[in-house]
C-alpha cells in the first residue's frame, strides 16, 4: 500500500504578533508540526508497518524552514520499523500567498506526479487557520471520496459496500456534535481527528538525524505552468486586526472564603455579567419576499440545524435585498423543511443527493445554470465538506469560519478568525462566485415572515462513493454558541459530582463546556470541547471550575465578556485569564457563590 500523509508546519501561536502591515509575523517564531498532521503521520506509519512492502511519503508545502516537519515525520517512522518512508518539499517563492484553494491544487498536483497513492491521510484542519478546507479541496481535485475526521479508521482488503472496487475504509467520523458510521473505498482522501491516535513526536536530534536525500524539493516549474501561489487563489487577505483581551485579575487568596466570593460577585455585577440575555436589541424583521430576478444568494442549509438555518436564510436575504438579488435554500432534498420561505428564502432548491460529495456535484451542478453571487454554508463538517468541493468545482473563492460579513461595493467582505480567534482578518473573493462558511451563533436570525416559497428540483446523479451507514447526534451545537453564560468543567470536578453544580448552573441560566481531558474521558461530549482543538465562545460569563487555565483551552474563551475561575490552587494560570478569581474547593466554593448570587440577586 502507497500512502502519503500530508502535513503542514505552523508558528507556535500563543506568540504571534502583527506586522505594521497588519500580518501576522511569523518571522523568528518557534514552529511546530501542526496539531492534526502529527495524527496523519503517526496513522500512516501504523497502517504501512501492519502491511508488508508498503510506503508512506509525506508531503509539505512551505518555505525551506518546513523541511523540519519532513524530518520529524520520516524520523517517526524510522523508529517505529517502516522501512519505506520519504518525504517530498513543495517549495519555490512562486507558491508564496496561497490560500487554501491554491494550497490545494498545488498539493494535488505533486501527489498526481508521484503517485498513485491508495490512500491519502491529512489534518482535519490547521489549528492557526482552522477551516478544515484544503483535505476536501484536494479530493475534489483529485476526483477521490473523502472523509473528514477519523476518530477510528481501518482498512479491510475485501471491496465493501461502496461502488468502488479497491479496499474497503471502515470509519467513524467526528462531526460537531456526533458521529457518523462510514464505508468507503480505497483510493480515498481521509482526514484525521485528534482522537484518533497519539501523535507523533520526535525531538530535535532525532530529525537532524535525518538524511537529507529522504527528502526530495519540488519546484513550481516541475509541476507545470500554473498559475500557483497568490496568482492561483481566489481570495485576498485584506485588514487584520489583534483581539486584544485585558482581564481584570482580581484575585484574594489570602481572605476567608466567604469574602473572596463576595468579592468576586462584586466584579461580576459590576461588568453586568449576570444578565441571562445575549443581547436586548430588537429583533430585525426580514425584508419583504422578492422575485427569483437577479443574482442569488444562496444558503445552505443542513439537515437536523434549523437555527443555523434561521440565521444564514436571514443573512442571505438580507444580502439580497442589497445586491437587488434574492435569495436561495440549498440542502438534501428529503430533509428540506416546509418553513425555509418564512426563514428568509425566495426559492428552496432541493438537491437530489444525501452525501457532503454528491450534494456538492449537484450544487456545483445548479450554480452553473444559476447567476448566482454568494454562497453561505454552516461552518461545520458537513458545511466546510460540501462548501470546500463546490469552491473547488467552480473555482470559487471561499473564506473558511467566518464571524461577521460585510458588503463593501457589492462585494462580500468576510471576518475570518485565525489563532483560536486572537486575530481576524477581513477576507474578499477575487472570483466572481464568492463563497463563506459561517461560525454557528455569529449571525442574528431575523424575524420569520409569512411566505410559501416555491421549490424545484435537482439533481445530476449521485455517485455514492461514501456510505453511510449511522449517523448518531449526541449534543446540541446550538446551545454553547447561544449561551450567555457557560460553566466550563477541568478535570478537578468528579464526574460523580456534576449534580452538585445544578443549583449554579439554574441559577445563571447556563450551559456545560469542558477541557479536552474531560471530553477524552468521556465525561462530556466532544462538542463541548473548548479550545484550539475544540470550539472558541463568547459568552456575557464564562465560569471555570477546577481546570488549570492551559493557553490551548483558555484561548476557546478569550472573547466571553467576564470570566471567574475557581481553583485551589493559587498558582493556577487559569487566574490569569480571569476577571475574578476564588481560590477554593469548588465543593465549598459553589454552594456559598448560589448563596451570595440570591442574597444580591440581579437579573437586570
Amino acid at each position: 500500500m502507497r500512502i502519503a500523509a500530508l502535513v503542514k508546519q505552523i508558528p507556535q501561536f500563543e506568540t504571534m504578533t502583527l506586522g505594521t502591515d497588519g500580518r501576522l509575523v511569523r518571522e523568528g517564531l518557534p514552529l511546530e508540526m501542526n496539531a492534526y498532521c502529527r495524527r496523519a503521520v503517526a496513522k500512516a506509519v501504523e497502517l504501512a508497518t501492519e502491511r508488508p512492502a508498503s510506503s508512506v511519503t509525506v508531503f509539505t508545502l512551505g518555505p525551506p524552514t518546513a523541511d523540519d516537519v519532513l524530518r520529524e515525520a520520516i524520523a517517526w517512522g524510522t523508529e517505529h520499523g517502516l522501512a519505506t518512508i520519504d518525504a517530498v518539499h513543495i517549495c519555490d517563492p512562486a507558491f508564496a500567498g496561497s490560500d487554501t484553494f491554491a494550497t490545494a491544487s498545488a498539493i494535488a498536483a505533486a501527489l498526481a506526479r508521484y503517485g498513485p497513492f491508495d490512500l491519502v491521510l491529512c489534518g482535519r484542519n490547521s489549528v492557526d487557520a482552522d477551516t478544515g478546507q484544503v483535505g476536501p479541496q484536494i479530493a475534489a481535485l483529485l476526483d477521490l471520496p473523502f472523509v473528514s475526521a477519523a476518530r477510528y479508521l481501518a482498512i479491510d482488503d475485501r471491496p465493501g459496500s461502496g461502488s468502488g472496487s479497491g479496499s474497503t475504509v471502515h470509519a467513524r467520523a467526528e462531526l460537531d456534535d456526533g458521529w457518523m458510521q462510514i464505508e468507503t473505498s480505497l483510493p480515498a482522501v481521509i482526514s484525521c481527528a485528534e482522537r484518533l491516535c497519539e501523535p507523533s513526536k520526535v525531538d530535535p536530534a532525532g530529525r537532524a538525524a535525518v538524511d537529507a536525500a529522504a527528502i526530495r524539493r519540488l519546484g513550481a516549474d516541475e509541476l507545470g505552468a500554473g498559475p500557483w501561489g497568490a496568482a492561483a487563489s481566489p481570495t485576498r487577505v485584506g485588514a487584520s486586526r489583534t483581539l486584544e483581551v485585558t482581564r481584570r485579575r482580581a484575585l484574594h487568596p489570602d481572605a476567608a472564603l466567604r469574602e473572596q466570593v463576595e468579592a468576586a460577585v462584586a466584579v461580576l455585577r459590576s461588568r453586568d455579567a449576570l444578565t441571562r440575555s445575549m443581547t436586548t436589541s430588537p429583533i430585525t424583521p426580514l425584508p419583504p419576499p422578492r422575485p427569483a430576478a437577479g443574482p442569488a444568494v444562496v444558503a445552505l442549509v443542513e439537515p437536523d440545524r434549523p437555527s443555523f438555518a434561521a440565521e444564514l436564510l436571514s443573512e442571505a436575504a438580507m444580502l439580497a435585498t442589497t445586491l437587488g438579488g434574492h435569495a436561495v435554500a440549498a440542502g438534501p432534498a428529503d430533509t428540506l423543511g416546509g418553513d425555509l420561505g418564512a426563514l428568509g428564502a425566495d426559492r428552496v432548491v432541493a438537491l437530489d443527493a444525501d452525501t457532503e460529495e454528491d450534494l456538492a456535484a449537484a450544487l456545483c451542478g445548479w450554480l452553473a445554470t444559476n447567476p448566482t453571487s454568494i454562497v453561505l454554508a454552516p461552518s461545520t463538517a458537513f458545511g466546510r465538506e460540501v462548501a470546500a468541493r463546490t469552491a473547488a468545482g467552480m473555482g470559487a473563492g471561499l473564506t473558511g469560519d467566518a464571524v461577521e460579513l460585510d458588503l463593501d461595493g457589492g462585494r462580500l467582505v468576510a471576518w475570518k478568525p485565525a489563532f483560536g480567534g486572537a486575530v481576524v482578518a477581513a477576507i474578499r473573493c477575487t472570483s466572481e462566485l464568492q463563497m463563506a462558511t459561517v461560525r454557528a451563533g455569529t449571525l442574528a436570525a431575523a424575524q420569520p415572515r409569512d411566505h410559501a416559497a416555491p421549490v424545484e428540483w435537482f439533481g445530476v446523479g449521485p455517485r455514492r462513493r461514501v456510505v453511510v451507514l449511522a449517523r448518531t447526534r449526541d449534543d446540541d451545537l446550538d446551545e454553547l454558541a447561544d449561551a450567555a453564560a457557560v460553566i466550563g468543567v477541568g478535570r478537578g470536578v468528579d464526574p460523580a459530582a456534576y449534580d452538585d453544580l445544578e443549583p449554579l448552573r439554574a441559577r445563571l441560566g447556563a450551559a456545560f463546556a469542558a477541557t479536552r481531558k474531560v471530553t477524552d474521558a468521556g465525561w462530556m461530549p466532544r462538542a463541548r470541547q473548548v479550545g484550539i482543538t475544540g470550539r472558541s465562545i463568547a459568552p456575557r460569563l464564562y465560569v471555570s471550575i477546577g481546570a488549570g487555565g492551559k493557553f490551548n483551552h483558555s484561548v476557546g474563551y478569550r472573547n466571553a465578556g467576564t470570566v471567574l475561575a475557581i481553583n485551589r490552587d493559587r498558582e493556577a494560570a487559569v487566574f490569569a485569564t480571569a476577571d475574578a478569581g476564588i481560590v477554593g474547593d469548588w465543593t465549598e466554593v459553589v454552594p456559598l457563590l448560589v448563596e451570595t448570587l440570591d442574597r444580591s440577586r440581579d437579573d437586570s
